[in-house]
């Protein structure tokens, strides 16, 4: 691997680990998380699935909460807030996705005999995207758990009772079983 494949994979990841959650920043959230802690929190919620969900593949669905985001280095974190259609965030992520697996993510890969090829990130995010097989709508499904949880969160934390109105922090009320029972969330599946 060279030197210059390795800054730009370290480039895309501090991409990552720097741009905070839009969601929270339109919100006005002090201290927004960011897509890296998210995808990681949610990588952590997966791993603790282990033997919860008859059929999951734990690692498949470790490994796609760690990508599902990754294209957001590029193309940046797109809500439902900022005015582009689905189609045209999906393909705005799409290239961006390629764009990441034709620099250093193949590379890396093929040093490390374990890791998943480039090639395999962007089938888990399309995989992921698509929402056809059960690792896809469970990892979907802390996706929105993450969401839902973080809100609960800054609620508490930043006392933000008056934005309650708010379609982050009223989903908190809502949805309010899925933070005190993970459990009861995921029994449909």
């Amino acid at each position: 691997m060279t030197f210059g494949n390795v800054m730009k994979l370290l480039s895309v990841l501090d991409a990552v680990k720097h741009l905070k959650r839009k969601g929270w920043v339109l919100m006005k959230v002090p201290e927004p998380e960011t897509v890296a802690c998210h995808m990681y929190r949610m990588a952590v919620l997966a791993m603790s699935l282990e033997g919860q969900i008859e059929g999951l593949d734990v690692s498949r669905a470790v490994f796609m909460s760690l990508v599902h985001d990754l294209a957001e280095a590029i193309v940046g974190d797109i809500t439902p807030h900022c005015g582009v259609t689905d189609e045209d965030k999906y393909e705005r992520e799409n290239q961006a996705g390629s764009l990441i697996c034709c620099t250093a993510i193949q590379e890396i890969a093929s040093l490390v005999p374990v890791a998943v090829s480039g090639n395999q990130w962007v089938e888990l995010w399309r995989e992921y995207e698509a929402q056809n097989t059960l690792e896809a709508k469970v990892v979907k499904h802390l996706d929105k758990f993450d969401m839902i949880a973080q809100a609960y969160d800054y609620e508490r934390k930043y006392d933000l009772t008056h934005q309650a109105d708010n379609s982050f922090f009223s989903l908190t009320r809502v949805n309010k079983f899925e933070i005190v029972a993970m459990d009861l969330a995921m029994d449909h599946f």
